[in-house]
């Protein structure tokens, strides 16, 4: 069986649906790392029974620093693929050149890179908005898409729209996974 490692720092609910959904069944999460020691999903590795690691980027000098605490980490696992569920850091070569990772991303890239893509996307002027799954690399945002969904935006409130959104990413991030692991 496949062994990930997931990363999140925030509620961990597009890590709660790969438990739900692919761990023990496709693959196994090994293991979960969080930047925040407060981070929702924390509790998703604990109910989980997942190995989880908790690496506070304030206790370091650098990016670099942080990153080599990360790897060093991810690497005692030995993941075959290693997923950023909303985990809310730019990472440095020191990581990307590494560790294989992908990437869930709330818009279609390339449009709207970085925070608030879900408000920018929402406020273009396309007709449809989506999420895209990409490989990580030294560039926010830039590696190469591995999956893409569309979203309608005609006849949505951003409420709408957002949870929409919300609801895509996780079934696209689970599909990305299975694609790349096949």
């Amino acid at each position: 069986m496949k062994k990930i490692a997931v990363l999140f720092s925030g509620q961990g609910t597009n890590f709660a649906h790969i438990v739900n959904t692919l761990h023990k069944k496709e693959l196994e999460v090994v293991v979960a790392l969080t930047n925040k020691q407060d981070a929702g999903g924390i509790e998703v590795a604990k109910n989980a029974h997942i190995p989880l690691e908790i690496v506070d980027a304030s206790l370091f000098e650098s990016r670099e620093d942080f990153d080599r605490e990360v790897v060093s980490r991810l690497q005692k696992y030995q993941p075959d693929l290693t997923v950023l569920a909303g985990f809310m850091r730019i990472l440095t070569p020191v990581f990307t050149e590494e560790i294989k990772a992908i990437n869930l991303h709330p818009s279609l890239l390339p449009r709207h890179k970085g925070l608030h893509a879900i408000e920018m996307s929402f406020e273009d002027e396309y007709p449809t908005g989506g999420v895209s799954v990409h490989w990580v690399t030294s560039e926010l945002d830039g590696g190469e898409i591995i999956l893409q969904k569309e979203v309608e935006k005609e006849s949505l409130d951003f409420a709408a729209y957002d949870t929409k959104i919300r609801t895509i990413e996780k079934e696209v991030l689970a599909e990305a996974i299975c694609k790349v692991l096949a």
